[in-house]
């Protein structure tokens, strides 16, 4: 009965370890002050319709399941009337997700810290506009 005690207690500390906070965040990095659009979703969850003015950007942090299967979906609009748009999959498993609206494309940078920063180390792009 002490062995099983203690087993459950050390299963319990792996659990909580496993199941840790984890995010995705866009910025705005467009020229010529253009506004982005975002939606986000998840079997759970729906964020925004938003608008990220030029310079700023949304963050959202949330905590992964057990079993690793959350995933974040994300639509990106910008340009005239919006006309140019991304769909892609923002967030899968684990870590921060950091997403950069460029005019280029979409970049991305995963952080394995517990916040968010201001870098731009291992930062590439991951998608095009869809024109």
């Amino acid at each position: 009965m002490k062995n099983l005690k203690i087993f459950l207690i050390v299963c319990s500390f792996c659990m909580f370890g496993y199941v840790s906070s984890a995010g995705i965040r866009i910025v705005n990095e467009l020229k010529n002050k253009k506004t982005l659009w975002i939606r986000c979703y998840s079997k759970d969850d729906v964020l925004g319709p938003t608008i990220i003015p030029n310079g700023g950007h949304f963050t959202d942090y949330f905590f992964h399941n057990l079993f690793g299967t959350t995933r974040f979906m994300c639509t990106l609009k910008q340009g005239p009337g919006f006309r140019h748009n991304q769909s892609f999959r923002a967030f899968k498993k684990s870590g921060l997700w950091d997403w950069r609206a460029r005019d280029d494309g979409i970049y991305l940078r995963r952080i394995y810290k517990s916040r968010f920063d201001d870098g731009v180390e291992n930062l590439r792009k991951e998608q095009d506009w869809i024109y």
